[in-house]
Order: structure tokens, then C-alpha cells, then sequence
């Protein structure tokens, strides 16, 4: 029997543990690194190269270097969120077959998922190298406020990279496990506040007795560290201007520069009140090469990042809200996401929840140890908890005027099954069209559509006479059924819906092939 393992596929970085002798260990690689920088990348010779190695040489190769894809993975092209995206990344994205989002690198289209992928099985070889074992399962987080079109694009992902999926688990709740494991057995209600890379979340749950139970969650899967590497580039970027009168974002080499000097940057003032950035030679010019230093203080850097923080603290404020619960019914704080380390986002945090956050546990690790634990309960005998998770966000149906009619509201404990009663719009309605949404707008079309179907056999009447069960049966791995009746006719429609990553069955399998031929290679680097 092979082992299990926790992954924290991040946007910056992903983690992976295992649970060796009762205990989550997070597995540093050959080189003794413990995080996988989340970067993949084709070098002009045509090497493909993952986490430490496609970082190193992005700065020389960057438009074919992809970071961040955490804030594509399971995107629509056309959304907000990617076309905000594509004008400030050096890498070229597309439109995919299905609408989703590509990536172009090395002169080919690829899918969020199959970038993903290279990602996982770098974190997969790193374990099993380690382990000296073959891997038999992963429990994968993602942000507690992803949709199911992204989860499923990161079950995809896995898929793509040969991992068996145990479960997908949120951050906040993986990493209130490793806590809870750390703290001892103690009844208590804890507020996981994660600020990682590309996105923000915060689970508010109740220990007791082997139970873990999230009681509710809320997030932005769009507002994370790499926003405050962009407000602080800007800031740059407008003082050089002002200096030297040279724009510096036609130029992709120095943008890419600039890029890690701003990341360095805000993390050296997390424990210093100044930065300096120093680049030499960061643009040619006309008139020779334009060098470029500066000292970074942190006042200002909080200046930029202020309305960034204080929006994860209106999250937090409508999360206790949806819980049903006072700052002062919450008996821990717990800060989880490598943003968290900023003072600003300490003192903040502090402030509204009126105590101290806890900082025992390393926010970088914690969500791949918590994800580890949960991997081996699943594979147990003896489970030693029960996980007790919720729908982050809402499903229901569009009705009349294309508004959104929720059947399970949010925060809504799973395995679930609810019913609600609908009828017809116009008289003699024999059939009607059942389109299912996932989101917490009021207009069905802002939210995600996860399909559709058509009851017909609808007893001839009046409108508003029929009597049209809708059924919504989710168990506690995602999976949906939707079920439309007649109530008086007895005509029934039943559809299992799945989301739709982007990739079709073919694509995936395809995908699958291509990277186990190239795992000997990558092996071999």
C-alpha cells in the first residue's frame, strides 16, 4: 500500500505533506526547499521546467513563463477577472474551444488545468522521492469560495497529472485541522482568515469531540498578495516615469524585473519599516542604459494596500453575520496565507475580532499539513474525525425575468437535499426549461451556470395552477442532482451535474498520455 498526501496548490506556491508517525511533516524536495514556487515554463531549446527552475529563468524568458494560473483555473475567457489579468502578465492568453481561458507558452495553446497539472505532479515526484512510496491519493485544497466549474477544473488537474483525487478540501477548513491537531482536543469556535497569493477566504467553524464543523464561509477568489504586488509595481512604475520619462510596461524583460524586485520588497517589510530596490541597467534607452534605486518605506506600502485589506475585513464582518455569531463568540483567531504576515494585516485583524491573532502555526504550511491529515482519515479504518463541510456559495434556478431562485442557500451543510415548489408562466405550459446556477447574485446570469434541462409533460392549465417540484440532492463531494416533477402528473426529469472544466474526456485523456511521457524527463533535470 502506497501513502497519502496533502496538497496546497497555491498561487505563489504549493506545499505538500504527509502524516508520518501520527504527525503532518511538510516534504522539502531534493534541494531542501519546502515550497514549489507555482511556475511552469518552455525554454527557447524546447525543456519543459516546473516550480524552482521555471522561476529562475522567467526573468530572461518571461512571455513564456506562466505564473499565477490559480486565477485562471476554471475562468471563463471572457470574464472580468481574466481580462483584468491579461494586461498585467507577460504571457500571451486566449480564448480555449469551450470559452475557458488558455495560455500560450513555447509557441503552444495550453489549458489552465494541464498548467495546473505540472504543478501537481512536481509536488507528486517531490513526495514520492521523499516517501520513497508510491502515492495512492491526494486531498487537494482550493479557496473555500471557488465555484464547482473551478473545483472541478483542479480535479481535472490532478486527473491529468495521474493523482486519485481523495477529496477536494477548502483551505480554511485544511488548515483548521492542522491547528486543531496542534492545539489538542478543546471545544472552541475558531475564524480561519486566509490571504494568500491570488486569493482571500474566511471559514468560521466549532470543534467538539472529533467534529469539525464549518459554520460559515465567504471570500474573494480574485484579491490576494499578487494585488499588492501590482499596486506597488504601479507605484513604481509612475515614479520612474516621473524620473526618466520611460515607460517601463512596453518593456517585458524589466517589467518581469520589477516584478520580483516588488515581491522581495513586500516581503522584507513585513520585518523591516524600508526596502531598497536596486536594478541595475533596468532599460535601454536611446540614450544608454537607465539604472534604477529607490528605498521603499512601509508606511507606504500600507498606504497602497489599505482598501485591499480592508475589504477582507467587510468579508469577515458578512461571514460572522452568515454564522449567526458576535467577534467575541470567536474563541481563536487563525492567520493562514503568506499575506498574513504583514503587520498591517495583523493589526487590522486584531482590531475588529478585539484580540490577538494566533501565529503559532507557519500560514506557508499549514493548509498542506491540515490536507494531509484529512487524506489519511479518508484511507483509515478509524476515522479520528468527523468533517463536517458547506456550500460556500448558493444553488438554485433562473425563473421569470432571468432572476436567480436559490433551492440551497449558502452556507448550507453537506451531504443536503432541499425542495422547492415553482409553477408555469403562461397558460397550457406543457414543458419547462430547468437552468441551474451557482453564485449568491439575484440575476441568474452573474452567477455560474452548471446546465440544463427540459421537463415536459406538464399538465395542461392555467398559469401558476401546476405544481413543479425542484429537487437539489449535493452529497459531500460535490456531486449535484436535480430532479423536476409535476407534482399532479407524476412526470419526473432527473440530470447529475457535473461542472465542466473547459476539457472534454478526449482532452484530459490526451493530456494524461503526453505527461506521463514526459514525467521520465522531468525526473531526469
Amino acid at each position: 500500500m502506497g501513502k497519502t498526501i496533502g496538497i496546497d496548490l497555491g498561487t505563489t506556491n504549493t506545499c505538500v505533506a504527509a502524516l508520518l508517525n501520527g504527525k503532518p511533516f511538510v516534504i522539502p524536495s531534493s534541494t531542501g526547499t519546502r515550497l514549489i514556487p507555482s511556475y511552469f515554463a518552455v525554454t527557447n531549446d524546447e525543456k519543459t521546467l516546473i516550480g524552482v527552475r521555471a522561476k529562475r529563468q522567467s526573468i530572461t524568458n518571461p512571455q513564456n513563463t506562466i505564473f499565477a494560473a490559480k486565477r485562471l483555473i476554471g475562468r471563463k475567457f471572457d470574464s472580468k477577472e481574466v481580462q483584468i489579468t491579461k494586461g498585467k502578465v507577460p504571457y500571451q492568453i486566449v480564448e480555449g474551444p469551450h470559452g475557458d481561458a488558455r495560455v500560450v507558452c513555447g509557441g503552444k495553446t495550453m489549458s489552465i488545468p494541464e498548467i495546473s497539472a505540472f504543478i501537481l505532479l512536481e509536488a507528486k515526484n517531490v513526495a514520492q522521492e521523499f516517501l520513497e512510496d508510491d502515492i495512492d491519493g491526494a486531498c487537494i485544497t482550493v479557496p473555500a469560495y471557488f465555484n464547482e466549474t473551478q473545483r472541478q477544473a483542479t480535479i481535472d488537474a490532478a486527473e491529468i497529472a495521474g493523482l486519485k483525487v481523495l477529496r477536494i478540501i477548502n483551505e480554511p477548513t485544511a488548515s483548521a485541522l492542522a491547528y486543531a491537531q496542534k492545539r489538542g482536543k478543546k471545544n472552541e469556535l475558531i475564524a480561519v482568515y486566509d490571504f494568500g497569493g491570488g486569493t482571500f477566504d474566511i471559514s468560521i467553524l466549532e470543534f467538539g469531540e472529533g467534529v469539525y464543523e464549518v459554520l460559515s464561509t465567504a471570500g474573494n477568489t480574485y484579491l490576494g498578495g499578487e494585488d499588492i504586488d501590482n499596486r506597488l509595481i504601479r507605484y513604481i512604475l509612475d515614479d520612474f516615469k516621473k524620473a526618466h520619462d520611460v515607460d517601463l510596461m512596453q518593456d517585458v524583460m524589466a517589467m518581469q524585473r520589477l516584478k520580483e524586485a516588488a515581491e522581495r520588497a513586500k516581503i522584507e517589510l513585513s520585518s523591516q519599516t524600508e526596502a531598497t530596490i536596486s536594478l541595475p541597467f533596468l532599460t535601454e534607452t536611446s540614450h544608454g542604459s537607465i539604472h534604477y534605486n529607490t528605498v521603499i518605506m512601509r508606511n507606504k506600502l500600507e498606504e497602497l494596500m489599505e482598501d485591499l485589506v480592508r475589504q477582507t475585513i467587510e468579508i469577515c464582518a458578512s461571514t460572522l453575520e452568515g454564522a449567526g455569531l458576535k467577534k467575541d463568540d470567536i474563541h481563536e483567531v487563525i492567520l493562514v496565507g503568506g499575506q498574513t504576515r504583514a503587520p498591517l494585516v495583523i493589526r487590522k485583524t486584531a482590531e475588529f475580532f478585539g484580540k490577538q491573532p494566533n501565529r503559532s502555526i507557519n500560514p506557508d504550511e499549514v493548509v498542506a499539513e491540515g490536507a494531509s491529515i484529512h487524506a489519511y482519515n479518508i484511507v483509515s479504518p478509524l476515522p479520528s474525525n468527523i468533517l463536517v463541510d458547506i456550500t460556500a456559495l448558493s444553488l438554485g434556478i433562473q425563473t421569470k425575468g432571468g432572476m436567480f431562485a436559490e433551492v440551497i442557500p449558502r452556507n448550507t451543510a453537506v451531504p443536503v437535499t432541499k425542495t422547492r415548489r415553482f409553477t408555469t408562466t403562461y397558460d397550457n405550459q406543457d414543458a419547462v426549461r430547468i437552468a441551474v446556477y451557482q453564485g449568491n447574485e439575484k440575476i441568474a446570469q452573474d452567477n455560474e451556470m452548471l446546465g440544463e434541462f427540459v421537463l415536459s409533460g406538464i399538465r395542461l392549465a392555467k398559469k401558476g395552477d401546476p405544481n413543479i417540484e425542484v429537487s437539489f440532492d449535493m452529497n459531500s463531494e460535490g456531486i449535484l442532482r436535480v430532479t423536476a416533477k409535476d407534482a399532479d402528473m407524476g412526470t419526473e426529469q432527473t440530470v447529475t451535474l457535473e461542472a465542466a472544466s473547459g476539457l472534454s474526456n478526449d482532452e484530459i485523456t490526451l493530456m494524461k498520455k503526453k505527461m506521463m511521457s514526459l514525467e521520465l524527463e522531468l525526473k531526469e533535470q
